[in-house]
């Protein structure tokens, strides 16, 4: 878990609160709780949490009411409604006034914290760990590893790029310039064609030892491509 994920939960049930509380924590999240939104703008202010999880039925306030208030002030915070209104024109009238998930009393605590994770990966907050696959290799491109046959290979930064540049263009001839752009950003310019064959050599001896599997191949009059 990503550290510093802070939650805002706005529940006047103490208990349900409490036991939000309790379950994002052991998830590794920070919370902070509220009975009413009474100090909720104060905290917005002075704050930047990641998500608000909001009950509907709150004292002095409908809780879409204050999150469609909150929305014209311009917070974009990503919001999780807790409600007992589940008719369709109830559900439809909290998306439209902000909300970007629901949740139905009685809940799963469980279901909540898939609910959280997924709107967190959604909103960015959270890395999407990617996966990317061709033939028997696999990038993990938030990691930058890669494996073959589920076997590690020890590969450079810029290799790295280079093979996923590959990866994702398989089968296509790619130019010299197309690959120092990928694998070179910044300093393409000073990378001469000869410096690019070098390091692609080098990484199909890394990813094909025996030359048996023809990765990557030369196009005449182009550059390269993986098979």
């Amino acid at each position: 878990m990503e550290k510093n994920i802070e939650i805002i939960i706005i529940e006047d049930e103490e208990d349900i609160l409490e036991l939000i509380e309790y379950h994002l924590q052991k998830e590794g999240y920070e919370t902070v709780g509220f009975l009413s939104t009474e100090n909720v703008e104060q905290f917005l202010e002075e704050e930047t949490p990641s998500l608000m999880i909001i009950d509907r039925n709150l004292p002095g306030v409908e809780g879409s009411d204050f999150v469609s208030y909150i929305r014209g002030l311009g917070y974009d915070i990503p919001v999780i409604f807790l409600t007992a209104k589940d008719q369709e024109g109830q559900l439809v009238e909290g998306y439209e006034r902000g909300g970007d998930d629901y949740m139905t009393k009685p809940f799963s605590t469980k279901e909540l914290l898939l609910r959280v994770k997924a709107l967190l990966k959604r909103s960015g907050v959270l890395a999407r760990q990617e996966k990317i696959k061709y033939r028997d290799i696999t990038l993990d491109i938030e990691k930058k590893i890669a494996y073959i046959g589920g076997e590690t290979i020890s590969l450079t930064p810029r290799e790295f790029d280079l093979l996923l540049a590959f990866i994702k263009n398989a089968n296509k001839p790619l130019t010299r310039d197309f690959l120092r752009d990928e694998a070179w950003a910044g300093e393409g310019d000073e990378i001469n064609d000869n410096a690019v064959n070098v390091a692609i050599n080098r990484l199909k001896k890394k990813i094909d030892p025996t030359g048996e599997k023809d990765y990557v191949v030369p196009v005449w009059g182009v550059g390269y491509k993986l098979l």
